[in-house]
């Protein structure tokens, strides 16, 4: 099993959202590094925290669990959607998306700022300059589990979270 970090906006699409769905699909990426995760590396089971990007404050709300690996991302292909790309086939697709299944949201967002404080997460794509603007960001075990531990230690997920 492989960890992630997805963000999203949450006044396009929140982890409240995806609570009331239960699985959606992640689409409309459309950064090649983020895509090429999404296409080459995401594997149904796969583990991501759902990250509130662009919001007051910007932290990890929840976690969610990858149900479908990469597939094609089917808004490329029509004019009227707003992720059209005129130059994607459906013989050759430009960008990925996966689908996600809600697992649980944290009582309270994560902020960034308490993330930036972990040693453990220094050396992580999160925290590393440049990479601010990914949209899905691998995280090795030892950055999943410290997100895990501070979250606990906050009161924002319940000890039952060991199982995830």
């Amino acid at each position: 099993m492989a960890y992630w970090l997805i963000k999203s906006n949450p006044s396009c699409f929140s982890i409240n959202d995806l609570q009331h769905l239960g699985t959606e699909m992640w689409d409309g990426v459309r950064n090649y590094r983020a895509r090429n995760f999404m296409r080459d590396d995401m594997q149904v089971g796969d583990k991501a925290f759902f990250y509130h990007s662009s919001a007051k404050p910007s932290g990890v709300a929840g976690i969610v669990t990858i149900s479908k690996a990469g597939y094609p991302d089917t808004t490329q292909f029509h004019p009227e959607h707003r992720h059209y790309d005129p130059k994607a086939t459906e013989e050759n697709p430009r960008w990925y998306m996966v689908d996600v299944s809600f697992d649980q949201t944290f009582s309270d967002i994560l902020p960034l700022s308490e993330l930036k404080f972990l040693p453990t997460l220094e050396d992580s794509l999160l925290l590393r300059k440049g990479c601010e603007q990914l949209t899905i960001i691998p995280l090795e075990s030892k950055h999943w589990y410290a997100i895990i531990d501070i979250a606990k230690e906050l009161n924002l997920i319940a000890n039952e979270a060991d199982s995830i």
